[in-house]
């Protein structure tokens, strides 16, 4: 976030990328003033951080103390190699937001019939959604005007008819009642001079899901009905500044959207639109007052990451005619956003729009419980003239659309898929000489993409909820792909804030449903709670959000040590989806005790808690001894079963003595190869590591290119064009839009490309740049950013030479790996310096910062 707006971080976090000149860093400096031009006098009046040593390039602001509203501009320089300080940097602002409630001069409203003093999620149940006007008059043309705003459910603000931003599906999930995220939006350009108005379209959302009788619900329930607070800050030329907030001025009418469930659909009848009711000068008497939300309301506190955006447009490829003459618009993939519709009918043409990604064998759309949920579908009534319409309140997955009442003279331009994200840079790339690898990856993206929301799903439809076991156990492939530090560290409030009193993280976050069993506790998807932190430190070399969440990390791991059972954790939903039905239950829950443990004792020990860090140590000692004792079989000399997952927990675990390491890969080598892998979504990328670690990538890479069940390339080859829920996806149902299964792609960055971290490694300051070359691959190019800049590989195998180009971004180093080829003379770059090579063997040089090639003939 370069220049955000309206964040409600008082210490908010900096950080730089150094300039080509800066190849290493050894110190930095920082400044911060409440002006461009004090810091173009040389006075830092809010910080200055002085001249600090170290690599580091992040800082966290210590100045004087930010207060709501607080703007700011901030530099930095840098000291070079040779003790040389750089010029200063540009200048980047930012600006706070409303911290505390009490800034709020506003008030929560909402429309009457939408509002009652207790949770009822039955308010508001077939009554048009409302619309909010708040007519407002400014003296003069401000030098500076700022709307904040928020919402419970959905809304979109406008003012003078011009939307306020381009975000689509405000706010972001939350625990409603608890926190509502607010945004700030800089509105100097649309206020004018004497009448100006407000104006904020409200829907529930999946704040308020109400019972529906004929469409599908995954729950009903509601945490807050619709309503809004705004507060509009105009500042003038002479220095004066006015507030105005929503009140029992505003008024209220019933909008053009008949009805919004987030699960089953949305109704809109374009006849009841209401030309101008946000632009000043129309009459409003006939509306009904706006309705003050008695008592405090939630806390609306501003938002640290970026929106949710349309990233895409996707206009129908073909429009089909089913059996019973249906027309039915393909977009071409899977993906997640809104529904476009263009049409010039008569007004009081009634269609119905049904999303979903599979066609049945007559060309209908495929709706089912296991694979959207079933019934879904958006209804439209035309009005007079061209219509252009798409749900305001709600979102789907889809990659077809059946439109039900439409004349046949409509062509496929009718319909186009807007697709829909967090606005989450990409800083990633991957392509090989391998058409099929690189299916793969494109469609692991677009599942990621599709459930890359204010939370990670796990699908687009029928979910819709923030599965947490994702978030962590695919970090590595969310982030080689795109830059997520803001997007994550979001993430992690909003999972701190659905931990109970005990300590315990359910399964969902937001928990706007309470599940059961393993449903709700599981330490696989708990444990993100001390997994994030530690790999967000790790990727982005953050030491802040290891001490904001350290609290929270050692209530959860002293609430998995209460259920424990003599170092065992017996519960839980085992390796979910797994193809092996034999790995016991509380072997995957111990692993995933285990796994918290051992984060805790490197988590500790960066924290300096040297203490905390021995008990953990032994705390994850007396777990690996727990289960080698409960799950390791003597006679047989297998773990658990002996299936593939259970012996790569008992690696990770390091229950294996080292010399039966090489027995149990490969009796999981052995497996892959002839079975294919048949662990669940828990385990899997536990396997990708463990073989790429101890160098099995003919075995991973005979499987990439595996298209029979279970592989990922069945998936491509059965017309895939996201990852879906199971191996067998296309053909079995069940989602077509789920990334769950996507840990291949880590080991595509890592491992195919060589792009990724030294071992003890913080924010990329020392890289392992290893490319892995494996028969029926002859070239890759890929790049990614780390916390220090791009990073690139590209190589390519022709007969006998071997080329490698490496891109090192400034402050950091790389230790560049060659492929052990026997006989091969390498040319490297002068400035290369020769290492001793590693176990593996391959020749390997340390370059600095910067764009190096090596070959090999």
């Amino acid at each position: 976030m370069t220049v955000p707006l309206g964040i409600g971080d008082p210490r908010p976090p900096f950080g730089w990328r150094l300039p080509e000149s800066v190849p290493a860093q050894t110190g930095w400096q920082v400044q911060v003033a409440g002006s461009a031009e004090a810091l173009a006098d040389g006075r830092a009046d809010l910080w200055d951080s002085g001249e600090v040593d170290g690599d580091d390039q992040h800082a966290r602001y210590a100045g004087a103390p930010l207060d709501s509203r607080a703007g700011a501009h901030w530099r930095v320089r840098v000291r070079d190699a040779d003790g040389s300080w750089s010029a200063w940097s540009a200048l980047a602002r930012f600006e706070l937001g409303l911290l505390r409630p009490g800034d709020w001069t506003g008030r929560w409203i909402s429309h009457p019939a939408w509002y009652a003093d207790d949770v009822d999620p039955r308010v508001g149940e077939g009554l048009p959604l409302p619309l909010l006007a708040g007519e407002i008059s400014l003296a003069e043309r401000p030098v500076r005007a700022r709307l904040h705003v928020a919402g419970a459910g959905v809304y979109y603000a406008s003012i003078n008819g011009t939307p306020v931003s381009d975000a689509v599906l405000e706010p972001a999930y939350t625990d409603f009642p608890r926190r509502v995220a607010a945004a700030s939006h800089d509105v100097t350009a649309l206020v004018r001079p004497g009448a100006n108005v407000i104006g904020i379209e409200l829907g529930p959302g999946i704040a308020h899901v109400y019972p529906h009788q004929d469409r599908y619900m995954k729950f009903y329930g509601s945490k807050l009905s619709p309503r809004a607070i705004a507060e509009l800050e105009v500042h003038y030329a002479e220095g004066s500044s006015v507030r105005f907030g929503t009140d029992d001025s505003w008024r209220a009418a019933a909008g053009a959207t008949l009805r919004s469930h987030w699960f089953g659909g949305e109704d809109y009848d374009a006849r009841r639109e209401l030309p101008g009711w946000n632009e000043p000068g129309t009459d409003r008497s006939g509306w009904t007052p706006a309705v003050i939300i008695s008592g405090d309301g939630p806390a609306p506190v501003a938002r640290t990451c970026p929106p949710l955006r349309v990233v895409e447009r996707l206009p129908a490829l073909t429009r089909t005619v089913a059996t019973d003459g249906t027309p039915v618009f393909d977009v071409g993939v899977v993906q997640a956003g809104l529904v476009e519709l263009s049409v010039d009918l008569p007004a009081g043409t009634h269609l119905r729009l049904v999303p979903g990604d599979q066609l049945d064998d007559f060309g209908r759309v495929v709706q089912s419980k296991p694979t959207t949920g079933s019934p879904i579908f958006n209804t439209v009534i035309t009005g007079d003239g061209p219509l252009r319409w798409q749900p305001r309140f709600r979102y789907d997955g889809f990659r077809y659309v059946e439109v039900q009442g439409l004349p046949d003279h409509v062509g496929p331009d009718a319909v186009t898929a807007l697709v829909v994200r967090a606005d989450n840079e990409p800083v990633g790339t991957f392509e090989t000489s391998v058409p099929l690898i690189n299916s793969i990856h494109t469609i692991i993206d677009r599942a990621v993409q599709g459930n890359m929301y204010s939370v990670l799903t796990d699908c687009p439809h029928r979910e819709k909820l923030g599965w947490l076991e994702q978030v962590h156990l695919l970090f590595d492939v969310v982030a080689y792909n795109y830059d997520v530090a803001a997007y994550y560290r979001e993430l992690l409030a909003t999972i701190a804030e659905a931990q109970t009193e005990d300590g315990l993280v359910p399964d969902i976050a937001p928990e706007y449903v309470v599940f059961a069993d393993g449903f709700r506790d599981d330490p696989n998807w708990g444990g993100v709670i001390i997994s994030v932190p530690w790999q967000l430190y790790r990727w982005y070399g953050d030491l802040a959000v290891l001490q904001d969440h350290y609290p929270a990390m050692v209530r959860y791991l002293d609430y998995l040590t209460g259920r424990s059972e003599d170092g065992l954790l017996p519960y839980g939903l085992g390796d979910w989806i797994g193809l092996d039905k034999t790995t016991p239950v509380p072997l995957v829950g111990t692993w995933g005790y285990w796994r918290a443990a051992d984060a805790m004792i490197n988590i500790a020990t960066a924290l300096g808690r040297t203490d905390d860090a021995e008990r953990y140590r032994a705390l994850a000692a007396k777990i690996v001894d727990a289960f080698r004792r409960a799950f390791h079989d003597p006679g047989t000399g297998r773990y658990g079963g002996g299936g593939q997952a259970a012996e790569l927990f008992a690696l990770d675990v390091g229950a294996v003595p080292e010399p039966d390491r090489e027995a149990v890969l490969d009796r999981i080598s052995a497996s892959v190869d002839e079975a294919g892998i048949t662990v669940g979504e828990i385990a899997l990328p536990v396997l990708f590591r463990i073989l790429g670690d101890a160098g099995r990538h003919d075995v991973l890479w005979r499987f990439a290119n595996r298209t029979e069940h279970p592989g990922y390339g069945y998936q491509v080859v059965h017309g895939a064009t996201a990852l879906t829920e199971a191996w067998d996806g296309p053909t079995r149902g069940l989602s077509q839009n789920h990334f769950m299964l996507g840990a291949i792609d880590s080991w595509f960055y890592r491992h195919l490309a060589g792009i990724g971290q030294a071992a003890g490694s913080l924010g990329w300051r020392e890289l392992d740049l290893a490319p892995v070359v494996v028969d029926g691959l002859d070239a890759v190019t890929a790049r990614t950013r780390g916390a220090r800049g791009d990073v690139a590989v590209a190589w390519r195998r022709d007969g006998e030479t071997f080329r490698l180009d490496v891109t090192v971004p400034a402050g950091s180093v790389a230790t560049v790996r060659l492929p052990a080829w026997p006989d091969a003379k390498a040319v490297v770059p002068e400035i290369a310096e020769p290492v001793t090579p590693g176990a593996d063997g391959r020749p390997s040089w340390l370059v600095p910062a910067g764009t190096w090639s090596f070959e090999l003939g």
